[in-house]
């Protein structure tokens, strides 16, 4: 096992990715891990979170990286996977960070197919705001998936350098996936992170589409953060993360309300909050699979609608809107909600968007959410 730390900056070493490896990355620091020593794969995430700090310290490799899958439920196939690298490569930037230059031009696709369609969309949005009522949910978060063909293999070296350079303020990330296939993505969202006892996370809920304009772009933030709708979405998230996080905290720092935070496609409501472990020995990865799924990504109650939101979607949302990061043997870690992402075969790709549906949500609105969502991908691969 080797470490390297220098003398590479965060966009060499977002560069140096190859397909197989795993890249955690932002414009001012990035992680690149490289081989496999071992992997751990579970369906329970607590059993996942155990084996994998069992298999750190007897082997001596410093961290392992991975994914949990969206669906962590006791029915669940889809298994979270962590791997233990060979080499790993860390960079920090100095002063302020580069970008990565580009973008590299990407061949179109032959083919492309929604799934559902506009009109399926809004239909799954009609029943779900229904089935609040009905099955007593404050929130529930339905997806929809653009699935790509194209003639050759998809360059995902490309696509993650592309994504670098187009969110330096994300979390570009890339990950092998069992089966052969690639998760990449670039997300604005931190689901925590632990270093000793400090633990700190950023939910975000309440999303509105950018405009190039910037008068209207300007009254989008306004009209976003004056949402009541929007507000109400943002508070479920926030008491849930709050009341999980509370068992292993002594101490727990929550803004009042939330600020208001931009990617390139899309406005956001943002909290930060801040924690204080009562016991070091619950690690990055505990605390991830006991915070994961949130409503942001799932809705509340959480069993219910993860039950509706399988009812209503036609596909099988695998590792979209899982998590992705690292745990190191101290148990301190990095773990991001794994959104604004596509899982890549060879000659395919399916992007997910999705959006949070609370009563007051109107389908339109709703679907014009996924669009702009999709635009993260879209525009690393040079596509409207």
């Amino acid at each position: 096992m080797t470490t390297s730390t220098a003398p590479a900056t965060p966009v060499e070493t977002t560069v140096r990715y190859q397909r197989g490896d795993f890249l955690f990355a932002t414009a001012r620091r990035a992680l690149l891990a490289q081989g496999s020593v071992a992997a751990v794969t579970d369906t329970d995430p607590r059993r996942l979170a155990r084996t994998v700090a069992e298999e750190l310290t007897s082997s001596g490799v410093p961290l392992a990286v991975g994914v949990l899958p969206f669906d962590t439920g006791p029915d669940t196939t889809t298994p979270g996977h962590l791997v233990l690298p060979r080499t790993v490569h860390r960079a920090q930037a100095e002063g302020e960070p580069a970008v990565v230059s580009g973008p590299e031009d990407l061949p179109a696709p032959t083919a492309t197919r929604e799934v559902p369609s506009e009109e399926g969309h809004k239909a799954n949005v009609r029943a779900a705001v229904a089935a609040l009522h009905d099955r007593d949910l404050r929130k529930a978060v339905l997806a929809r998936a653009l699935e790509l063909e194209f003639e050759a293999s998809v360059p995902v070296e490309k696509i993650v350098r592309n994504l670098a350079r187009g969110n330096p303020r994300h979390f570009t990330y890339a990950a092998e996936l069992p089966g052969g296939r690639t998760l990449v993505g670039a997300t604005p969202e931190l689901l925590l992170s632990r270093a000793g006892d400090s633990v700190f996370t950023t939910p975000h809920a309440g999303s509105m589409p950018r405009s190039a304009d910037p008068a209207t772009d300007r009254a989008h933030g306004e009209a976003l953060l004056a949402s009541a709708k929007d507000q109400e979405e943002h508070a479920v998230v926030i008491d849930y993360v709050v009341e999980a996080l509370r068992p292993f905290c002594r101490k727990l720092d929550v803004p009042a309300a939330p600020e208001l935070v931009s990617t390139p496609a899309i406005w956001h409501l943002r909290t930060a909050i801040t924690g204080e472990l009562t016991d070091r020995d619950v690690t990055a990865l505990d605390l991830a699979a006991a915070l994961h799924p949130t409503p942001a990504i799932c809705g509340t109650p959480t069993a219910a609608a993860r039950d509706l939101v399988q009812e209503l979607e036609p596909f099988d949302r695998g590792y979209y809107a899982g998590s992705v990061g690292w745990v190191d043997a101290l148990g301190d870690g990095e773990w991001a909600v794994a959104i604004r992402c596509a899982e890549i075969a060879d000659t395919s790709m399916r992007l997910y968007a999705g959006g949070g549906i609370v009563p007051a949500s109107d389908p339109q609105a709703e679907f014009d959410e996924t669009i702009a969502k999709f635009r993260t991908l879209l525009g690393a691969m040079g596509l409207d």
